[in-house]
């Protein structure tokens, strides 16, 4: 009977324990984007622009490439202190272009800041209507399905996508 009663009891306890079960939900981050007009004319802006910054950093490659070019055709020609002035030139230049990758591309760089002033309200923006669904849905997690590799089925029933979408005021 003690038998019957402890196992009677450890399976209402699982039961209990299921019934406060976490709900769950999943995002795609990309399909979110994809369906905002402000964030595909960031991207481009963004894209126009790096363009453009590549394109002067190739330039200025392609011209320490024709200062080493001619310094290796002059190379017999030159004097010591010709030929130490030349290499200090050309180091001179790379160490320019390096500085103006940096300047563009770097941690701290234009692209960036043009980011976090293009994006990153927008992230921002899908970021809080997120938690505002969670917080009234009550889910526990939500998670990105774009960003997450491991995620190899999950049902389209706890996609909450679209519903991101309509509270951030845009329609399928």
């Amino acid at each position: 009977m003690k038998k019957v009663l402890f196992v009677f009891g450890l399976l209402m306890m699982i039961s209990m324990g299921n019934s406060f079960a976490q709900k769950y939900a999943l995002i795609d981050m990309e399909y979110i984007l994809k369906r905002i007009p402000a964030y595909e004319s960031a991207t481009k802006q963004l894209e126009a622009m790096t363009e453009e910054w590549q394109a002067e950093v190739d330039k200025e490659v392609e011209t320490v490439n024709a200062m080493y070019k001619k310094y290796q055709a002059d190379l017999a020609f030159l004097a010591g202190s010709e030929k130490t002035k030349r290499e200090n030139e050309i180091v001179a230049k790379e160490n320019a272009i390096q500085e103006l990758r940096n300047q563009y591309f770097g941690p701290e760089g234009a692209l960036f800041e043009q980011q976090e002033k293009l994006i990153k309200p927008i992230q921002d923006n899908i970021y809080e209507a997120i938690k505002a669904i969670s917080t009234e849905e009550g889910y526990a997690l939500v998670l990105d399905r774009a960003s997450a590799t491991s995620v190899i089925f999950a049902s389209p029933s706890i996609d909450i996508s679209d519903l991101v979408l309509s509270r951030l005021g845009y329609s399928k």
